[in-house]
């Protein structure tokens, strides 16, 4: 298969359309002038290395599409990508675990770009439990887990709204990043059966989309947050992200601990 590379400009001009910013806006934001941004994106003029790298900050491209733009003018790669398990790593990969050992008996969850498990805590267990085998084969991918019909699917109580999130989140990751991988995950996780987003709008008084999950038959409410690495310039510290579930209410946080008491996970 051939691969066609675009010429800088017109990756540019499509990072900027995709970001709906103006050439002017671009332009000031960037302290060029109009007249050159219009010159780079047509072709009629070469941007600099460091032209491109600007115009790629303030466009927020994702590190692996600013190598993508700086090859397609010319210039070698300005940002590393290691394997997480790589020496260079080790400071990154050891700050991730204690973070995950430190939400014990909670879980938490470590994912890449493409929403691939990388690393979780001892109580993911809880989330996964009767998951179908080859679901939870490396690797395994946490929308699969989470929405097919032999993952958490039917355990999940308010399978629409907790369905609406996820895709929208993938969706948004899709419109971010433009990136083919994500927008064929996200025709394939959507075309799981499930209820519709309009068949689980939240509660009176909720203030967060909850996962409400069955667990023999106790039906516990999590909400989650998301941390990324604040200054990364090394790609696949840039694209990790750990999600941390909590108690959305007091029997939740109960009966976890007390389950994770009564397995010797942690005590009570």
């Amino acid at each position: 298969m051939t691969t066609i590379q675009r010429p800088v400009g017109e990756l540019i001009r499509r990072w900027r359309e995709r970001r709906r910013i103006s050439q002017l806006d671009l332009a000031i934001s960037a302290e060029i002038s109009t007249r050159h941004l219009s010159f780079v994106e047509t072709g009629r003029a070469n941007p600099s290395r460091e032209m491109v790298l600007r115009l790629g900050e303030h466009l927020d491209v994702p590190l692996r599409e600013r190598n993508q733009l700086l090859l397609a003018a010319g210039y070698a790669p300005a940002y590393s990508e290691s394997r997480l398990d790589d020496p260079e790593l080790a400071i990154a990969r050891d700050a991730v675990r204690r973070v995950l050992a430190g939400h014990e008996p909670y879980p938490a969850v470590v994912v890449d770009r493409y929403w691939n498990l990388v690393d979780g805590n001892t109580s993911v267990g809880l989330l996964t439990e009767g998951v179908a085998p080859d679901l939870l084969a490396p690797p395994a991918n946490v929308l699969r887990l989470a929405l097919h019909p032999d993952g958490m699917a039917p355990r999940i109580r308010n399978l629409g709204e907790w369905r609406a999130d996820l895709l929208g989140r993938l969706r948004r990751q899709v419109e971010m990043t433009g990136d083919p991988e994500l927008d064929r995950l996200l025709d394939e996780v959507r075309e799981y059966p499930g209820d519709e987003p309009e068949a689980g709008f939240p509660r009176r008084g909720d203030i967060f989309v909850p996962l409400r999950l069955c667990h023999e038959g106790t039906e516990l409410s999590f909400f989650s947050t998301i941390a990324t690495f604040g200054t990364p310039v090394e790609i696949t510290l840039s694209e990790l992200a750990i999600e941390s579930f909590y108690p959305a209410d007091d029997a939740t946080g109960e009966y976890v601990r007390r389950l994770a008491a009564a397995r010797g996970t942690i005590g009570a």
